[in-house]
């Protein structure tokens, strides 16, 4: 892995690996909210390691890479949630 990549957010694409988009549509605020914190004033507080995002048109969540090292069981629960439902990924190393 070369220096850019070794920074790079590991992404998980709301994309299968055969081509689908996954359902439901707000998967990526559901899964990123499994992280958040809940304000006094009922916001959802994304995690900054872990968040919603929509890259190319396409719903996506973008992990930190520092979660790798001070969550791994968060880092492994990502990772296992992209392989288990097929979905397209980047960074994952």
């Amino acid at each position: 892995m070369d220096d850019a990549s070794a920074n790079a957010p590991f992404i998980i694409r709301g994309i299968t690996t055969k081509g689908t988009r996954f359902r439901p549509s707000d998967w990526a605020d559901r899964l990123a909210g499994a992280f958040a914190v809940i304000d006094p004033n009922h916001r959802t507080n994304y995690s900054p390691y872990v968040q919603p995002k929509t890259l190319d048109g396409i719903r996506c969540v973008v992990v930190d890479r520092q979660l790798k090292a001070s969550d791994p069981n968060a880092w492994r629960f990502l990772k296992s949630f992209a392989q288990t439902n097929e979905l397209l990924t980047e960074n994952a190393d």
